[in-house]
């Protein structure tokens, strides 16, 4: 290759770098004021032998998606939590509730009490029109550093091979990178459109080594705002097997209440949450709660669409309408009643 053929190269790929650097800067302008810093208010058992429960405070990111004030953020950040509140790039703040979650999918929606002005919300994309090696980029609050932009591409598309209301589960993954505080925020392509919400990393050292995933556009599109959502409050594990016969369950499977939110249905039907922990088969759990084995008369079970059956009933609910939930707790099946509480 000649001089001057190198030249032109050379001035080429920096006319190119210089116009790619140009149009992320642009959109992120577009983009940051649809997201969102979410702070949360959380309860946990403090460690032996203190015993009680400690407060802590939590922190995710989240994407304004509606001029009403909805905002998705991942299911883990805000499960649990008896505050939520977003801060928005101006520094407003704003209370928020949970109104739909859903934590297979780790899928959430907020509503806002209060939008600011100007603030515009963001649109979701067709993530299907995705493929390997498109461009993306992630803005969230790593580690608490709010509108922080990443860039990268889409490594692979990962489907889960599980479904959720009739939905197949897919992740997108990419090299963008994700740490703490990312999780909820939204991953936008090109065009400056959702393609997905953050949900977890693959690291070894806690910290982001290139695996980042975020739960598709089209799978929150369709779980969270397709159809009806509810939100319990309540943080579970799944009790088969030797679990269940260690846990004493009555029949093959169960729900051991792990965490609840103040204020959240689960704690209006008087749910008790877990208050010891402990680990069993190198799985660390809170024992001491609730084991709860049927909702409005579906039973728990294995079955992967047995969570779905009492997700949909649960999300069909009006206010006022009875609801019964059977439970193992301290060796004695009771039944807990009350009326169902619409968000």
């Amino acid at each position: 290759m000649s001089r001057l053929a190198v030249v032109f190269l050379l001035a080429w790929m920096g006319l190119s770098t210089t116009s790619g650097a140009a149009q992320l800067r642009e959109l992120f302008k577009r983009v940051d004021a649809s997201v969102v810093e979410v702070r949360t208010l959380e309860r946990t058992p403090a460690p032996q032998p203190q015993g009680g429960f400690v407060r802590f405070s939590g922190l995710g990111s989240g994407v304004l998606i509606s001029a009403d004030g909805k905002v998705l953020t991942a299911a883990h950040v805000v499960q649990v939590s008896d505050l939520v509140a977003v801060q928005f790039v101006d520094g407003t703040v704003s209370r928020a509730r949970v109104i739909g979650s859903i934590q297979r999918a780790d899928l959430a929606v907020l509503q806002l009490e209060q939008v600011p002005a100007g603030m515009r919300p963001a649109r979701l994309a067709d993530s299907d029109t995705l493929a390997v090696g498109d461009e993306v980029f992630v803005v969230g609050a790593p580690y608490g550093i709010g509108h922080s932009l990443s860039a990268g591409h889409i490594g692979g598309r990962r489907a889960l091979g599980a479904m959720v209301g009739g939905v197949a589960l897919e992740l997108l993954q990419t090299d963008a990178a994700i740490n703490q505080g990312n999780s909820g925020g939204p991953m936008f392509n090109m065009d400056g459109q959702v393609v997905g919400i953050v949900s977890l990393i693959l690291s070894r050292s806690g910290g982001f080594e290139g695996l980042g995933f975020a739960v598709t556009s089209n799978v929150a599109q369709k779980l969270l705002l397709g159809q009806a959502t509810y939100w319990s409050g309540v943080d579970t594990i799944l009790l088969t097997g030797d679990l269940a016969r260690a846990f004493n369950v009555p029949q093959p499977a169960g729900l051991l209440v792990q965490r609840i939110a103040e204020g959240s249905p689960a704690a209006d039907f008087g749910l008790r949450a877990g208050a010891l922990r402990i680990t069993i088969a190198g799985q660390e759990l809170l024992a001491g709660g609730d084991v709860i084995l049927d909702i409005g008369g579906i039973a728990v079970s294995a079955e992967s669409g047995s969570l779905d059956r009492i997700y949909g009933y649960l999300a069909s609910l009006k206010s006022g309408d009875l609801v019964a939930v059977r439970v193992l707790r301290e060796g004695k099946v009771i039944t807990l009643s009350g009326p169902a509480r619409r968000l």
